[in-house]
């Protein structure tokens, strides 16, 4: 199986780098939802059996034109939401970056005992998200395509780990809006990395200022800085 993890479009909360991981979330700016409009058109070439979302808002906003693209619907998959930030929910000052980052990076060495206050910890985190991809696993062939809009902390975690990346190699690395990891594999057997592509999707120009955009960002910039 082929799994396409694809982060959102810009949000506004994005822009001001606030942590929204909560339900419903926010919706798209003018610039996220021409992010999403520029996915089908970058995944042409990708044979797609389904597209997948999270119960956020956002999440299905962006899988929306590649859905309508391929004549299907967008199925909303509960456990596919982000990474919660739990006290420091829709906080941007430094502290709140600095804790959020820091629980990620834990997890991505594999302290899955780490949990943010008012949070959850790893093992929780990827008992949820690995249940929800079982779950549209077996509604698939194991040579099928299958398109997931998800959150970008929560992708960039769940992929660090049933790939077994290096947490180092992850920490440098982005995950814009729109931005995909592409894992191939099955849930009974294990997924390997094929691709990140940090950048959005219909390429670099689409990419939307940075501003604390937390659960994208590279980790060690910020947590160096």
């Amino acid at each position: 199986m082929r799994l396409l993890l694809i982060r959102h479009g810009q949000t506004p909360n994005n822009v001001t780098g606030a942590l929204d991981t909560a339900f419903p979330g926010a919706g798209l700016t003018d610039l996220g939802h021409t992010q999403a409009a520029a996915v089908p058109a970058a995944l042409a070439d990708e044979d797609i059996s389904a597209v997948y979302a999270s119960p956020l808002v956002r999440t299905q906003l962006t899988g929306s034109p590649l859905a309508v693209e391929r004549g299907i619907d967008v199925r909303v998959r509960d456990g596919l939401e982000e990474i919660a930030a739990g006290s420091f929910e829709m906080r941007s000052d430094r502290e709140a970056v600095e804790a959020y980052l820091g629980g990620l990076s834990a997890w991505l060495h594999r302290d899955l005992d780490h949990a943010l206050p008012g949070g959850t910890t790893g093992h929780d985190f990827m008992g949820r998200y690995d249940l929800a991809v079982r779950g549209v696993a077996e509604q698939h062939g194991r040579h099928d395509t299958v398109a997931l809009f998800s959150h970008g902390a929560a992708i960039r975690a769940y992929a660090a780990l049933v790939a077994d990346l290096g947490a180092d190699d992850v920490e440098g690395m982005w995950i814009n809006n729109t931005g995909m990891i592409l894992l191939e594999g099955h849930p009974t057997e294990g997924w390997g990395l094929v691709h990140w592509t940090g950048e959005p999707l219909g390429g670099a120009h689409l990419a939307g200022v940075r501003v604390h955009d937390v659960t994208g960002e590279a980790i060690d910039e910020e947590l160096d800085d």
